[in-house]
């Protein structure tokens, strides 16, 4: 096409497409045929050059010409994503230009149009007349292919919406418009050569994660496209040459193309871990390994296996295998938490040091941290303005490692090749909400890791299900991970996938009835093998291989405590006379505070205690999790203290490889129990106190006088007491009775606390039936509340629909208080300290003291350090009946309208404390200490 443009008429060419919001271009303007055609451009170089190949198989593969047809399909769908602005709804925005096109034969009614144009934007619009356009060429349902175009701005149309616009036909124009919008269709479908595919696509129809893949990747090229730094306001260019320029400028990385990896499992291991000295794989590395490389693929692997086995390891080498199987190109790997997330952001970047390519030279590969503080975070912050050289050589294809700074923007979280994060992130993917589209192509090209899949209730639990049916409808390998997974969510999780996979179980006929229906994964209810590692099989249902331990076993006793803290007191007194480092983990952070204030009281300086909890500012927490780790890691990681307590809250039962010589805890869940006790003698350690040498844990948090026991108040808060009865119970012969023997031992009680059978002593049964029956009842809301904008399964109808009623355009901030199950609001605060010169940064941290403007915005860097004080308020303080007077008392303490151009601040609440970190707020009084974090109170 010459730089003049392409042979349309006069009217053709007047339909603006852009106008110059930034005032820069001597045009002021740009046709609506040059961004089509930019879009185009831009779409087939992200199917050559970026988009996984596993995302290009899933389209190509539902069409008859496969990947020719796949990026023919593609470029037409960008090429007319935006036929819904030669409409009058949409020109009539700008005035001046719809007065010239109106020159030009395009009229219309301004009042008639004004009245009625909310209901026929532009991408609505598009849905129609391209629909319209199919069915005039013999299309008998054109939508699954019109509904890409209907979604490109992140919600695909509802039917109402679509008959709102066919009711109103002047909202699309009359003939002459009708004219205009066949002739840019048949330009763009010569100009894509699709003229002699759409009587093949006709009788294809595109499953509904096909339609969500291509929805996403137009979005894609059309954000790329509409950017003026790539592609400017000007006409005096050739298509070639403005694409080569704006594809430079955006400098996308090339997709990953595993390498094959090392032969054999002792070499995979080798080559990409820090294996000690003469150590080879663990038996469940091995197995891991061994069957990711056979088992069907695209397919689900869940791996149990004790604490401190090596699963991340296993995982990671089952993504590598499994993406060479499956064309993906990247991973995400989900954690529970921000701290998790943090501590495995390092580890994959180790893995990915040592992961070499297929090809030689494809330039940076580009990570990404996905949780909301992630720039808080010291390696990821500085992998956004200095990538991370490869740990290969260069001659064998190493390449640096970084992150891109248009894939790092804001809705493209899942776009990176390498995405560590919360499991929020992938439970979005089941959450009704504006540009959904964007995070399935982001998953569809990956393997997903699922971390401590046990760690997630029953509200999670529901849209992490639905997740998994759309991975397994994309093809996605997906790898779960647990220590402590409940047989029958064992068999859940593989169903759920399936549903995916394979599609609903077919109905049953006449035939079948008065027969039973066999159950393909019946015998993953029942297994109590361990460790576990089941794979998909063909069909449905799953296999499921034991393997050896490691030979890592330990028993430990397992004793009751009275939950008094002179009690406690006492123990840890006696039991470190000699030396050693203790945990004490509580179900609430009060508890936390309250035992650790005592203990300090009772046992003196002598023996040092901290405390780790949710409830510190953002920098003191990442501050306290590097401490446990150096601190308390494997043998070598630090200076570990002669003797020391440290009282913490659940952050130190997830994911974390921490090692301590006594552990005390509060009754809870069994499986949190037992991943407790995994901090508890974790590694060998020659220097472990001879009093110490044999692993005990005490469990406390209970009245162990009564029958049942009675848990404690704050416990039956966190937790629901039916489960605490059961783990109670299940326990119950260990307690001062036969030790547990680890992992030995892990599976038997974790199935029996899970299952159905009445456990524990028949004067138990009343008040345990009881508590069950309120359980169900709370599991039945739970599951209902959790509907209310859960995404419906995939399917083979268009996606027309396919997010009404959802979230809107949330934030990850709002969405995440849809997937988490909670009556209170998360609320945030910035945390500053009130001087007589004005609010400072809390002088403790690093960089700590700066003054704060709140007239006018601060400084960028001093914005960063401003972000790192956020702080979360406890639930007293958002609950409903709270969180009304706490935000309006803080929004009207102090004036931060300056603040609200800045992408760090803008929307912040911020916390004043004096200069001994207390404060009132609405009824609370606050008192916030570097060393013991927030504590809050209902002021006398």
């Amino acid at each position: 096409m010459s730089s003049d443009g392409p042979r349309l008429g006069e009217a053709a060419r007047s339909v603006w497409g852009k106008t110059d919001r930034k005032g820069t271009s001597p045009v002021g303007w740009l046709p609506l045929w040059r961004h089509l055609a930019d879009s185009a451009d831009v779409a087939g170089r992200l199917w050559d050059d970026w988009l996984s190949p596993a995302v290009r198989r899933l389209v190509a593969d539902e069409l008859p010409g496969g990947d020719t047809d796949g990026r023919t399909l593609a470029v037409w769908l960008a090429g007319v994503h935006d036929i819904g602005k030669a409409t009058p709804a949409f020109a009539i925005q700008a005035p001046a230009l719809a007065e010239r096109m109106r020159e030009r034969g395009l009229g219309y009614r301004s009042g008639q149009i004004n009245a009625d144009r909310r209901l026929a934007p532009h991408a609505t619009a598009g849905h129609h007349v391209l629909a319209d356009w199919l069915q005039r060429q013999g299309w008998e349902d054109p939508h699954p292919y019109a509904v890409v175009v209907g979604g490109h701005h992140g919600v695909p149309p509802t039917d109402e919406q679509l008959r709102d616009v066919r009711m109103r036909p002047y909202l699309c124009g009359d003939a002459a418009w009708e004219e205009v919008q066949r002739e840019l269709l048949t330009w763009m479908t010569e100009r894509s050569a699709a003229g002699d595919r759409l009587a093949q696509w006709r009788d294809a129809p595109l499953s509904q994660p096909a339609q969500a893949a291509l929805t996403g990747l137009v979005i894609v090229a059309d954000w790329i496209a509409s950017n003026e730094d790539f592609f400017p306001y000007v006409l005096d260019s050739a298509d070639a040459d403005r694409l080569r320029v704006g594809w430079e400028l955006l400098d996308l990385p090339l997709p990953w193309l595993p390498a094959a990896p090392p032969d054999g499992v002792d070499g995979l291991f080798a080559a990409r871990f820090d294996l000690p000295a003469g150590a080879t794989p663990r038996p469940a590395q091995r197995t891991v390994a061994e069957l990711a490389a056979a088992m069907p693929a695209p397919g689900m692997m869940i791996v149990e296996a004790a604490m401190g086995e090596g699963k991340t390891e296993a995982a990671l080498a089952a993504v590598e295998i499994l993406a060479r199987r499956t064309n993906a190109s990247g991973c995400y790997l989900a954690l529970p938490t921000r701290a998790t997330s943090d501590a495995m952001f390092g580890r994959m970047l180790s893995w990915l040091r040592r992961l070499p390519d297929a090809q030689i030279g494809r330039g940076d590969r580009e990570v990404r941290l996905a949780h909301g503080k992630a720039a808080l975070n010291p390696e990821y912050d500085q992998l956004r303005f200095t990538s991370l050289p490869s740990g290969i050589a260069e001659d064998a294809g190493g390449t640096d490692i970084g992150v891109h700074a248009w894939l790092a923007g804001r809705k493209r979280t899942m776009l990176s090749s390498f995405v560590v994060g919360t499991i929020d992130q992938l439970l979005f993917a089941a959450l009704r909400g504006k540009h959904l589209a964007l995070r399935h192509l982001g998953l569809a090209g990956k393997v997903v890791v699922i971390d401590e899949a046990h760690a997630y209730d029953v509200f999670m639990g529901r849209f992490l299900d639905r997740a998994l049916q759309w991975l397994g409808g994309y093809g996605v390998p997906v790898v779960v991970l647990s220590a402590t997974l409940p047989a029958h969510r064992r068999a859940q999780l593989m169903e759920a996938y399936d549903r995916g996979r394979l599609g609903p179980p077919p109905p049953l006929t006449w035939r079948d009835r008065g027969k039973p229906r066999t159950d393909p994964y019946a015998a993953l209810r029942t297994d109590l093998r361990y460790p576990l590692v089941t794979v998909s099989s063909e069909q449905r249902g799953a296999t499921a291989t034991t393997c050896a331990d490691s030979g890592r076993g330990v028993e430990v006793r397992l004793r009751r405590l009275d939950d008094d803290v002179p009690v406690l007191a006492e123990l840890l007194r006696e039991q470190l006379s000699g030396g050693g480092c203790a945990l004490v983990v509580r179900n609430t952070v009060a508890r936390v505070q309250e035992t650790a204030a005592a203990l300090r009281a009772m046992l003196g300086p002598d023996i040092p205690v901290s405390v780790t909890h949710s409830r510190f500012m953002a920098v003191d927490r990442a501050a306290k999790d590097r401490w446990l780790r150096e601190t308390f890691g494997p043998p070598g990681s630090a200076n570990r203290p002669q003797r020391h307590i440290v009282v913490a809250s659940q952050v130190a039962e997830q994911s974390l490889d921490i090692d301590f010589d006594l552990l005390v805890t509060d009754l809870a869940p069994v499986d949190l129990v037992l991943q407790r006790i995994g901090r508890l003698h974790r590694h060998p350690r020659a220097d472990r106190p001879a009093r110490l040498a044999t692993a005990t844990c005490w469990l406390t948090g209970a009245d162990w006088n009564e029958e049942p026991p009675q848990p404690v108040p704050g416990s039956r808060r966190v937790y629901q007491t039916a489960t605490l009865l059961r783990s109670a119970a299940v326990l119950l012969p260990h307690l001062d009775g036969a030790p547990l023997r680890l992992p030995a031992d892990i599976a038997p009680l974790t199935q029996a606390a899970y299952g159905d059978t009445p456990v524990g002593p028949a004067a138990w049964q009343p008040t345990m039936a009881e508590a069950e029956a309120r359980r169900q009842d709370e599991q039945a809301a739970k599951e209902q509340k959790a509907n209310a904008f859960l995404l419906a399964e995939p399917g083979e109808t268009s996606l027309i629909g396919w997010l009404t009623g959802g979230v809107g355009d949330a934030d990850d901030r709002t969405a995440q208080g849809h997937v988490r199950d909670t009556d209170a609001e998360s609320l945030e605060v910035l945390l500053l300290v009130r001087t007589s010169e004005g609010l400072v940064v809390p002088p403790w941290i690093d960089g700590g003291g700066a003054l704060v403007p709140t007239g006018s915005a601060p400084g960028w860097p001093l914005q960063r350090l401003i972000a790192r004080c956020t702080l979360p308020l406890p639930r007293m303080m958002t609950d409903p009946e709270a969180i009304d007077d706490v935000i309006a008392e803080l929004e009207g303490r102090i004036d931060l309208r300056a603040w609200q151009d800045s992408p760090w601040l803008s929307g912040e609440l911020v916390l004043d404390v004096d200069g001994d970190g207390r404060a009132d707020v609405a009824g609370f009084s606050l008192h916030y200490d570097p060393d013991e974090g927030l504590r809050v109170a209902r002021a006398a």
